[in-house]
C-alpha cells in the first residue's frame, strides 16, 4: 500500500495505539521515522523502539513501544497529544527566532533542519530553523 505522507501515517498509528491502550505498534521503517522515534524516546514519550527485519530482506519494520504511567487499572499514557504540522500539501518552515513553544515548554516541536532532525529547543541552541514536522505533548 502506498502512503502519500509516511510521517503522518506513523503519528496516526501511534495516536491510535495510545487511544486503545496498546503496548507497542509496528510500521514500515524509514530513517526519518527512526529519528522521530529516537527524539520521542529521548524526551520520555516512548519506552523504546527497534528496527527489525520484515517479511522480505528489503522491508524493515519499526516497532515502537508506548510508555504508560501507573498500575494496570489506573494506567495512563505519557503521550497525550501528537499533531502533524507540515504536510505534503502545505509545508511549514520557521526561522530560528520563531520556533514555536509547545504548551509553554511542556511539549516538544520536532524540526527537520539542515543539521538533521532535532527538537525545537536544540534548534534554538544551535541557531538553525527548518521545517516543523510535528508537535508532541
Amino acid at each position: 500500500m502506498s502512503v502519500s505522507d509516511p510521517i503522518s501515517d506513523m503519528l496516526t498509528r501511534i495516536r491510535n495505539a495510545v487511544m486503545i491502550g496498546q503496548v507497542a505498534v509496528a510500521m514500515p521503517h524509514s530513517n526519518i521515522k527512526a529519528e522521530i522515534a529516537k527524539i520521542m524516546k529521548e524526551e520520555g514519550y516512548l519506552d523504546g523502539f527497534e528496527v527489525a527485519d520484515g517479511e522480505t530482506p528489503a522491508q524493515k519494520v519499526l516497532r515502537v513501544k508506548i510508555k504508560y504511567i501507573g498500575d494496570r487499572r489506573e494506567r495512563r499514557p505519557v503521550l497525550t497529544g501528537l499533531v502533524r504540522v507540515s504536510r505534503p500539501g502545505r509545508r511549514v518552515y520557521t526561522k530560528k527566532q520563531e520556533i514555536p513553544w509547545v504548551l509553554s515548554g511542556m511539549g516538544v516541536a520536532i524540526l527537520s533542519t539542515p543539521k538533521g532532525i532535532m527538537t525545537g529547543q536544540r534548534a534554538r541552541q544551535m541557531g538553525v530553523g527548518g521545517e516543523i514536522l510535528c508537535k508532541v505533548w
